[in-house]
């Protein structure tokens, strides 16, 4: 069922995005083909964030509002569908 695939294509993007987070302690690894690519995949929906001040005490939390916006529309899906 496509409410099936999307919701797991949510689940995938989110961990996309905990990666490129994590990928902020090594930067090495940003610089890879692979650290590159998951920095395309991320950007787009990172960038809707970066309006809002969310850089607090040089930590910066746009990752976690992204993911906890992601689990928000994913559950407005279940909820609206199911």
């Amino acid at each position: 069922m496509i409410i099936n695939i999307i919701y797991q294509l949510i689940n995938v993007y989110t961990g996309i995005l905990i990666i490129y987070a994590l990928m902020s302690w090594v930067p090495s690894i940003r610089n890879s083909q692979i650290g590159q690519m998951i920095t395309k995949i991320s950007r787009p929906y990172l960038s809707i964030f970066d309006r809002l001040p969310l850089a607090i005490g040089g930590l910066d939390f746009t990752v976690v509002i992204a993911v906890i916006s992601l689990q928000f529309i994913q559950r407005f899906i279940i909820l609206i569908v199911g």
